[in-house]
């Protein structure tokens, strides 16, 4: 082996050494490369004031319309949220500075067949259409028939 291949080879190595270093920095969430969300190009503003309460009438409507209108889209029923009850939050950024500022809440819904069921869900900041606003996803206590926050809503926690 010719000295100009060793010393390609070893260029090669170092190279690869310190793209692996860099990335296990990044993924491993305590390296000096960790920014907060609010710090990024499009800044958030991590603040509590920029996501409506969880008893807020807004996401209160918004989680009504759109339960509504998939029972009867998709589930070809007529299932629709009567009244919140006990919503409260559980937690604010539990994931810590790197993730887009949401807010977890909890509750219990009475849906139109007279039930009484848990509701799970989170109001995200620019989460909404387009990123122009709060945006909330929700899971309902048995009526997650596709799955999409299996198990039991787990998914819709933090």
């Amino acid at each position: 082996m010719t000295a100009s291949l060793r010393f390609a080879r070893l260029l090669t190595l170092a190279a690869t050494a310190s793209i692996a270093a860099l990335g296990a920095a990044q993924a491993g969430g305590n390296g000096p490369l960790r920014m907060p969300a609010e710090n990024w190009k499009i800044p958030y503003s991590a603040s509590p004031a920029a996501i409506p309460a969880c008893t807020d009438t807004g996401v209160q409507s918004k989680i009504a319309d759109r339960f509504a209108g998939t029972q009867a889209e998709y589930w070809n029923s007529n299932l629709t949220i009567v009244s919140f009850q006990n919503l409260r939050a559980v937690a604010f950024r539990p994931w810590g500075l790197d993730y887009i500022p949401r807010l977890f809440c909890t509750g219990e819904v009475t849906t139109s067949d007279g039930q009484r069921r848990s509701l799970d869900y989170f109001v995200g900041e620019d989460t909404g259409i387009i990123g122009a606003s709060w945006g909330v996803e929700f899971c309902v206590g048995g009526l997650d028939r596709n799955l999409a926050y299996a198990p039991a809503c787990k998914m819709a926690r933090p």
